[in-house]
C-alpha cells in the first residue's frame, strides 16, 4: 500500500470516527442538561460502554488512531450517560427495592415449604 493509499484510508477512518462520536453528542447534552433517562435502556448502555472500552483497547493495541480518538470521546459521553442513569436508578431506590423484593420471595418460599 502506498503512502497516499494509507493516508486516504486513515482519513476515512478519522471521518468515520468523527461522525460516530459526534452522533452521541446530542444525546449526552440532553441527558446532562435534563438528567432524564427514563426512555433509555440501562442494559444497552452497559453493554455499549463495555464494547466501546474493548474497541478502545483494540485501538491502543494496534495503534489505530481513528479508533483511539473516536472511542475515547464516545466512552466519555456514554460513561456520563451511564453514570447519570445509575444515579437516577439509585435515587429512585430501584436497587434497594429489587433486593427487598428478592428477600420477600425467598421468605415466602421458605414459609410455603414449612
Amino acid at each position: 500500500m502506498s503512502l497516499a493509499d494509507f493516508l486516504t484510508v486513515e482519513m476515512i477512518g478519522f471521518v468515520a470516527a468523527f461522525f460516530t462520536s459526534a452522533s452521541f453528542l446530542p444525546q449526552a447534552i440532553m441527558v446532562i442538561r435534563t438528567r432524564q433517562t427514563d426512555g433509555l435502556s440501562l442494559t444497552m448502555y452497559m453493554m455499549f460502554t463495555l464494547g466501546i472500552s474493548l474497541w478502545l483497547t483494540y485501538g491502543l493495541a494496534t495503534t489505530a488512531w481513528p479508533l483511539i480518538c473516536a472511542n475515547t470521546i464516545t466512552i466519555s459521553l456514554a460513561g456520563c450517560i451511564l453514570g447519570i442513569m445509575l444515579g437516577n436508578k439509585w435515587k429512585a431506590g430501584e436497587p434497594r427495592r429489587a433486593a427487598k423484593s428478592r428477600l420477600c420471595k425467598i421468605r415466602a418460599a421458605k414459609t410455603a415449604r414449612a
